[in-house]
């Protein structure tokens, strides 16, 4: 498996953009010297070898360990509560640790009642906000996800030559919907361009619309879910459901379970292409041909930076948002696939990347962290 060795850059970016967090600075608890102090992580499922998710959020930590000196401890758990989050957060606060970071939505009940039990220690959530406000100890990581998605949508509907493009998720959480609904958003964008209707058959090259499979914004309810982030053959059945009826590019948001999609798209054959999540897949998985390009959320710096904020009494518990403009959300290059994407959408997805930024195009979804 190939391994990320540095920050992935946004489509079009000569240089990468520090994720920035949101107001003031709260500091809670004291610091310590760097070498007596424990930053610790915990997962909801599917694990530290995700190649995606979880995975992007342990390097973080690592590169905390590597180059701030603190230690680094990691717990997985289950895919259910009696899986044990409860218990799992109060064995790494019984070994001394000063922030404990969940990766996952799911734990958010138990994390927000470990912050509220320990106002000393703190605490911090990727994808998910704590379930109760004014803890002082408890931030939550989040990421706009559809700036990203949207661009990512756009291309592949440029790219597919079948006609049509697919997603599904593992979960029906608000993380996961704002990837499948930023990405409709760029299909539709993509058919509005061309003069086309979403739903039509035909190529992406002409004036005919290009049809989304798995997710419809007037219907989320009814998009294609997995159930979980772990079931690896459920996975792959959607995934090739979707190539079935004419997806020639889909994206999985699926966690440790979009590996499905990676055996499913080998099988496909011809020319399918797939769009990863959370981290570069080119970077991230063994399947790097296959990957047109990957709608990235920086979680490793979101992580870093808060384990290096708590680490010297600096932790504020205001929300970090990851966005296209301070670069917590980005689009992967096209890596090998760069000369399969026509000229004139690469062109206008650099342009609408300029335009979510500087705010002329409004892509905003229910979805989108507030």
């Amino acid at each position: 498996m190939k391994k990320k060795t540095c920050s992935v850059m946004a489509l079009g970016l000569t240089t990468a953009l520090a994720l920035a967090a949101c107001g003031s600075a709260t500091t809670t608890g004291s610091p310590v010297g760097p070498s007596d102090f424990k930053a610790c992580m915990l997962s909801d499922e599917g694990g530290f070898s995700d190649q995606s998710f979880t995975q992007s959020a342990k390097d973080g930590l690592d590169r905390a360990e590597s180059e701030l000196g603190v230690k680094a401890i990691v717990t997985e758990t289950g895919s259910e509560p009696d899986s044990g989050y409860a218990s799992a957060i109060d064995s790494l606060l019984r070994q001394g640790c000063r922030i404990v970071i969940g990766a996952g939505a799911a734990l958010a009940e138990d994390l927000t009642d470990a912050a509220e039990n320990h106002p000393d220690i703190d605490f911090a959530l990727i994808d998910a906000d704590f379930t109760r406000d004014g803890l002082s100890n408890a931030k939550p990581l989040l990421f706009t996800v559809a700036e990203a998605a949207y661009l990512a949508g756009y291309t592949a509907a440029g790219t597919t030559t079948t006609g049509a493009v697919g997603t599904y998720g593992g979960r029906a959480t608000p993380a996961v919907q704002g990837f499948m609904e930023g990405f409709a958003q760029g299909v539709a964008r993509y058919n509005a361009d061309r003069g086309g209707r979403a739903g039509a058959t035909g190529g992406a090259d002409g004036g005919t619309g290009v049809e989304l499979l798995g997710w419809d914004p007037a219907d989320p309810e009814n998009g294609s879910f997995v159930g979980d982030f772990s079931d690896v053959a459920g996975s792959r059945r959607i995934a090739e459901q979707l190539f079935a009826q004419g997806a020639g590019i889909i994206m999985p948001v699926a966690g440790n379970a979009g590996r499905g999609a990676l055996t499913a798209v080998a099988s496909a054959g011809g020319d399918r292409g797939i769009v990863w999540v959370d981290a570069d897949g080119y970077e991230y998985t063994d399947a790097s041909q296959y990957m047109m390009t990957s709608v990235i959320k920086d979680i490793g710096t979101a992580v870093y930076d808060t384990v290096n904020d708590a680490s010297s009494g600096a932790f504020s518990a205001d929300p970090s948002i990851g966005t296209l403009e301070n670069g917590g959300v980005s689009l992967a290059p096209l890596h090998d696939w760069d000369s399969r994407v026509p000229a004139d959408v690469k062109a206008r997805v650099e342009g609408l990347r300029q335009q979510i930024i500087d705010g002329s195009l409004d892509v905003s979804t229910r979805y989108d962290p507030s």
